[in-house]
């Protein structure tokens, strides 16, 4: 996939499942279980053991069936040892304009962290192609997302932190781009118990939720299930 197909999925699914576990098999088995659910975009953090590793197995195992990226990236290094390994965008929870401008030589998505209206406007004009607003729910939730997207509504961001199924909606309604969703999609004490099934569910609850929020915000239209 190029950069504006992997753009393109990341505006369409609507949700970044963000993926922490505690070893490689098990972020493997989760992320098995969310793209059952029918969500075929995920990132694997930094804090995953072994996590360049995992990115290039599930690149391999599944090609462009699903788009893998990386997350809690903090440098340009990380990045370029991540996007070697097969990852199709790259999340970091803070700006770092190095690894910006990286991510724009390898022509490869970057989706920063802000939190500032001043952070998330320099991170759009050095060149981010989203911007992660975290942690969002220290800052009000959905309500702050509105209030930046109003005098900032060419800029896409993505609301991480505090974001649940019940709160998803909201978001979107906001305007965010896409959220991200961290334990409450990502279960692994589920896949620890061996009921992968719930991480299944929670993922296609999460895709309707998107889909039926975004019917919502579309003038005259009608949501259908």
């Amino acid at each position: 996939m190029n950069k504006s197909e992997v753009i393109q999925r990341i505006r369409d699914i609507g949700v970044i499942p963000v993926v922490r576990a505690s070893s490689a098999d098990e972020a493997i088995r989760v992320v098995e279980a969310i793209k059952a659910g029918g969500v075929s975009l995920l990132e694997i953090t930094m804090t995953v053991p072994g996590a360049v590793q995992v990115i290039e197995q599930l690149t391999k195992r599944f090609g462009d069936e699903a788009t893998v990226g990386a997350g809690t990236v903090l440098d340009p290094e990380t990045a370029r040892a991540c996007i070697d390994a097969g990852a199709k965008f790259i999340v970091s929870p803070a700006l770092n304009l190095d690894t910006i401008a990286c991510c724009r030589e390898l022509d490869v998505p970057v989706m920063p962290g802000a939190l500032t209206p001043t952070e998330i406007v320099t991170a759009w004009n050095a060149g981010a192609d989203f911007v992660k607003v975290f942690p969002c729910g220290a800052m009000g939730g959905a309500s702050y997302i509105k209030s930046l997207k109003a005098p900032l509504p060419q800029i896409e961001l993505v609301p991480t932190g505090g974001v649940t199924l019940a709160t998803a909606a909201s978001f979107i309604e906001a305007g965010a781009a896409a959220i991200g969703v961290g334990a409450d999609l990502v279960d692994v004490r589920a896949i620890r118990a061996g009921q992968p099934e719930k991480v299944v569910e929670a993922a296609r609850a999460y895709v309707e939720a998107v889909r039926t929020a975004r019917m919502r915000s579309v003038p005259g239209a009608i949501a259908t299930g």
